[in-house]
């Protein structure tokens, strides 16, 4: 089984009704009743060493920051605010005190700058090496929870950021290339220490722009084909017009990589992957501007199933490709 079969396994056997639970299995949170014009949404995620992290390049504190960040990346793609966090960790029996201390100077200084407070969790031992979960329950309006099962037809599809950049940045960390480069600085920044774009998913929500979004955890071409299957649609991606940067393409020179490749498979960019309606391009790209960030529309929602990405081919006629779940998946490792 893959890991989208042991979700789907696992989303059979739970199928009971609860009026307050608004969402479940299926998005980046769930999503339950509050009040009247509230919602609570509650999110988990675990950093396992050897596979989310290697600690002879990845520095305590930007783990401890990182923990944080992934977590509540999913409450801002949700148009939410995170509020509470509960943290397990495992131990090795001879673990390292100060590494665990500036482990965790990096959670409580991501907790402080997303605005979240630690309030309780589990310490065990551990027999294979530090792992942790956090769990964390933000809140937002009612009617500003923006989900991944709105995508229409004719929707333009959007990014917040560049992509492929964590995938090329823990490439280089694994072969020591380069990491002192100025140039190639942000590609190992978005591997060890990813910002979450909490403040961007609440304007977005706030908006009323967008009709679903997510963020980019397992790389493009699986995050789109969960949004799509949720939403019952599916996409087109034009690979002239994905966010590939100069950083990205000197990357792949120095790996030997496809830097495309990384653009659509490679996972744990935390942007935000979004869908609106074609006449919101001028709104959308004024409020990137406004946070900072270069947006990129990437393609379009169609109707049917599956996410192809188009490529122009020597003779200018377009090449499709099917990339559908092309990303990193947890007991495939990289497909595609």
């Amino acid at each position: 089984m893959n890991e989208r079969q042991i979700i789907d396994h696992i989303a059979t056997l739970v199928n009971q009704a609860d009026e307050r639970l608004l969402k479940g299995i299926g998005d980046d949170c769930a999503v339950v009743a509050k009040d009247g014009r509230l919602v609570w949404l509650l999110t988990v995620d675990t950093i396992i060493e050897g596979v989310h992290f290697d600690p002879t390049f990845h520095p305590p504190e930007k783990l401890g920051r990182k923990v944080v960040s992934v977590n509540v990346s999913d409450i801002g793609a949700m148009g939410g605010r995170p509020l509470f966090a509960l943290l397990s960790v495992g131990l090795p029996r001879t673990f390292d005190p100060s590494w665990f201390r500036a482990f965790a100077r990096g959670l409580a200084d991501g907790c402080r700058e997303y605005g979240c407070l630690l309030i309780g969790g589990d310490t065990v031992a551990s027999p294979q090496g530090f792992n942790c979960s956090l769990t964390v329950i933000g809140e937002a309006a009612i009617d500003q929870v923006v989900y991944r099962n709105g995508a229409r037809p004719n929707d333009a599809i959007w990014v917040s950021g560049p992509l492929g950049f964590a995938a090329a940045g823990l490439e280089l960390l694994r072969r020591r290339l380069d990491v002192a480069s100025p140039a190639l600085a942000p590609l190992l920044a978005k591997h060890l220490d990813p910002p979450a774009r909490v403040e961007l998913g609440r304007q977005l929500g706030e908006s009323g722009l967008v009709h679903a979004m997510m963020d980019l955890s397992d790389g493009l071409a699986t995050d789109l084909a969960h949004l799509c299957k949720q939403s019952g649609v599916g996409a087109r991606i034009a690979a002239w017009d994905l966010p590939i940067s100069p950083a990205l393409i000197e990357a792949a020179r120095l790996t030997g990589a496809n830097p495309e490749q990384w653009a659509v498979g490679g996972g744990e960019d935390y942007e935000l992957l979004f869908t609106a309606a074609a006449d919101a391009h001028d709104h959308l790209l004024a409020l990137g501007r406004r946070c900072g960030l270069p947006f990129a529309p990437i393609g379009t929602i169609v109707e049917g199933a599956g996410v192809v990405l188009l490529r122009r081919g020597a003779d200018e006629t377009l090449e499709e490709c099917e990339i559908a779940y092309q990303g990193y998946d947890h007991f495939y490792g990289n497909i595609g």
